[in-house]
């Protein structure tokens, strides 16, 4: 039963219990394709991800702000597609999915609250890339371990808040049974579409917090961007220049695909055929995440060689050896 009324105070309510999730069940065969590809990018995503995980883990050469910032972009990557990629590919084996009123709720909240963590998370890289280039004689002052655990519960902790705040707001709106969900997760516009009150303070907060999420991190990468191919160009050798390039060239790869995708969905005009946006919404959810660690495995030769030495034995090995039998 996906809705059922109840009677309180001599008023009849409706009370959610289920949610039909639309997705592209109008076609079968693109689930069929969808299917496969997801499930092979998925599972790269997340085995690559926890492959950067572990690599951090082990190998001590790895033990720096900039790979322990890596780690929980790794993190937001698996967490944020394991909320709903599994799910919607189980959905696309289905005639109709139904996701459960607890089950949407805490899909909204997961995939909204890890896309703006990763937003304020980008920022914090930034400035460690900023600090690394332009401040290298400071770089451990100023990089300590307390200073990277505190920015890491600053991107964290502003994600999963921002989060709560829209889904507070956006769960007290009534929906009248309207239950039919237009795209293939709870994604937070497409719920609020089923609103049957008024929903101009869900759209005017949302659009702030977007805003106040978005902007200021992406000036500050900007800022930090500015200073470090200021600094940069000032390096006297072609080969210190590469060298200094190159410590960042990955985080702003990383940056360019995830602010480019976001601006491409959003700011482009709405297509007439709703399928081609929930498939732009499925490369950014299930495609963008795993290539952060195809990125940044090509262009640092630390993970290569952390990669090079798990495969051989070496890594397993010193950490065994610093760990003595005794008999």
């Amino acid at each position: 039963m996906r809705w059922m009324q109840t009677e309180m105070n001599g008023a009849n309510q409706t009370v959610m219990t289920e949610f039909v999730l639309l997705g592209f069940h109008d076609h079968h065969n693109l689930e069929m394709v969808l299917f496969v590809l997801c499930l092979g990018i998925y599972s790269m995503n997340v085995l690559g991800n926890a492959l950067l995980i572990g690599l951090n883990m082990l190998d001590p050469r790895l033990h720096t702000p900039m790979y322990f910032f890596l780690s929980n972009l790794a993190l937001i990557d698996v967490c944020g597609t394991s909320s709903f990629v599994p799910l919607m590919l189980v959905h696309f084996l289905e005639t109709q999915s139904t996701i459960s009123f607890p089950g949407c709720a805490l899909q909204m909240y997961l995939t909204l609250a890890l896309g703006s963590t990763e937003c304020v998370l980008l920022a914090m890289m930034a400035c460690d890339r900023y600090v690394a280039i332009c401040q290298p004689l400071r770089y451990s002052e100023l990089m300590n371990r307390q200073t990277c655990m505190w920015m890491a519960v600053l991107s964290w902790g502003t994600g999963f808040a921002n989060s709560l705040l829209h889904s507070i707001l956006t769960w007290s709106v009534p929906f009248c049974g309207h239950n039919v969900i237009n795209h293939f997760f709870c994604e937070i516009l497409a719920v609020l579409k089923l609103a049957c009150g008024d929903i101009s303070l869900n759209a005017l907060l949302l659009m702030a917090a977007s805003a106040v999420v978005t902007l200021p991190p992406l000036l500050l990468i900007f800022l930090s961007y500015v200073f470090i191919l200021t600094a940069i160009l000032r390096v006297p050798s072609a080969a210190g220049r590469h060298k200094a390039f190159s410590t960042c060239s990955a985080h702003l790869t990383v940056v360019v695909i995830f602010y480019g995708t976001i601006s491409f969905m959003y700011f482009k005009p709405r297509a007439k055929d709703l399928n081609l946006d929930k498939l732009l919404a499925l490369f950014y959810g299930v495609v963008t995440p795993s290539l952060n660690p195809i990125i940044y495995s090509l262009r640092n030769a630390e993970v290569k060689a952390a990669a090079i030495a798990l495969l051989r034995g070496d890594l397993l090995s010193r950490k065994m050896s610093r760990f003595p039998v005794v008999l």
